[in-house]
């Protein structure tokens, strides 16, 4: 059996190192604003529009 070294995990991972990136995107709210920054927000607009008329027509049957 492999010896392990301090901070790391058994598969080698640095688990200093992965603290040190999970503060960072922590503080800088990457993973709000990854997804933010992929959404086209006209495109949902117009997406949920035609759904609401979808439905009205729908309903309306």
């Amino acid at each position: 059996m492999a010896k392990q070294q301090p901070n790391k995990t058994a598969a080698g991972t640095n688990i200093q190192e992965v603290r040190q990136q999970n503060a960072q995107s922590a503080q800088a709210g990457q993973f709000g604003t990854e997804f933010a920054a992929e959404t086209n927000a006209q495109q949902v607009k117009q997406q949920n529009a035609q759904a609401e008329a979808r439905k009205a027509q729908n309903s309306s049957k």
